[in-house]
């Protein structure tokens, strides 16, 4: 090979590589923009094995705010953005279990619990969403998302702050409440549509009955103790004995997340099966999950199901041992 066939290759690998940088990917971010050294950095996770993850306490390469949105009450926007500055938008993320963005929305007492899912709202790294919370508290937002460019899931949290509002009867409208802190936006409730407060110890308990059903939570070993796995199994039965009829919810039957005490993190579970659509039992639907949690204390796992057609949350409250 002479010098001028090696230079016409050469040329040509070049071109062909700015063809293909030059094609759509979707994004403009790498996976160096996702990457944080040094201590307490949260790790890119796998989301086929999903685990407690300390999200408060660790340094993620991605920044979120929320600040209260015009249009409606408790309306809001979430920005994200690398580290670097860099907005995060739907074509940067995967879809996973149906959407691009999940939040998870929790008050102090963990006995508000809410799943919302984002919409972008064409500016870069902005995405708009809507929550109607029960107390006057600071809610947190934890943020569930998997970058295209890693194909592993990340995490990001902010807080809302909820506070209580005369009736619009005694008091003018004023608009928006200012935003208290770079990421801490602030919301209205009445009085009318509060309680006082959530109960912040609800009593330990592996069942509920909700919604005509009855739900039991078993784990495979008791106490449950930090730092050994435990299996979970969500039984669903109806007092008569009729059949459950569970639809899929995201792309799955269940979404189960649990929160502890201190809302330092959380974890996103879903069926732990090769197919999460595989048909339950219709009369008593049992679903299979895996769970670490790292830490002793009290905790509460949130089940989010669809039984006959109707989303319901259902909590499970517990004590992890040492």
């Amino acid at each position: 090979m002479n010098w001028r066939q090696a230079a016409w290759i050469t040329v040509g690998a070049v071109a062909a590589y700015a063809a293909m940088r030059a094609l759509p990917t979707g994004t403009n971010l790498h996976q160096v923009d996702f990457t944080v050294t040094g201590k307490n950095a949260l790790e890119l996770c796998d989301p086929a094995s999903p685990q407690f993850i300390p999200v408060v306490a660790v340094r993620s390469p991605v920044t979120m705010t929320v600040l209260p949105q015009a249009g409606g009450p408790n309306r809001f926007l979430v920005r994200l953005a690398t580290s670097s500055g860099k907005p995060i938008g739907p074509l940067d993320l995967m879809e996973v279990h149906t959407r691009k963005l999940h939040l998870l929305i929790v008050d102090p007492t963990l006995t508000d619990y809410q799943h919302v899912h984002p919409e972008a709202t064409g500016t870069p790294g902005e995405w708009s969403f809507q929550f109607s919370p029960k107390f006057p508290a600071i809610y947190r937002v934890f943020a569930d998302f998997t970058p295209l460019v890693t194909g592993r899931s990340l995490y990001a949290n902010a807080d809302i702050k909820v506070e209580p509002t005369a009736p619009a009867s005694l008091t003018p409208p004023t608009g928006l409440p200012a935003v208290a802190a770079s990421i801490l936006g602030t919301a209205a409730i009445t009085p009318s549509t509060v309680e006082c407060c959530g109960d912040p110890n609800p009593p330990l308990s592996w069942t509920q009955d909700v919604a005509g059903c009855h739900f039991v939570l078993s784990p495979s070993a008791l106490p449950v103790r930090a730092g050994q796995p435990v299996d979970l199994s969500l039984l669903i039965t109806r007092p008569d004995g009729a059949p459950v009829a569970l639809e899929p919810i995201m792309g799955a039957f269940a979404h189960v997340v649990a929160f502890d005490a201190d809302r330092s993190g959380f974890a996103h579970l879903h069926p732990n099966q090769a197919d999460p659509l595989a048909p339950p039992d219709p009369v008593r639907p049992s679903l299979p999950f895996k769970l670490t949690i790292p830490r002793p204390g009290r905790y509460v796992i949130w089940a989010q199901v669809r039984p006959g057609g109707h989303e319901v949350f259902v909590p499970f409250w517990f004590e992890v041992a040492p």
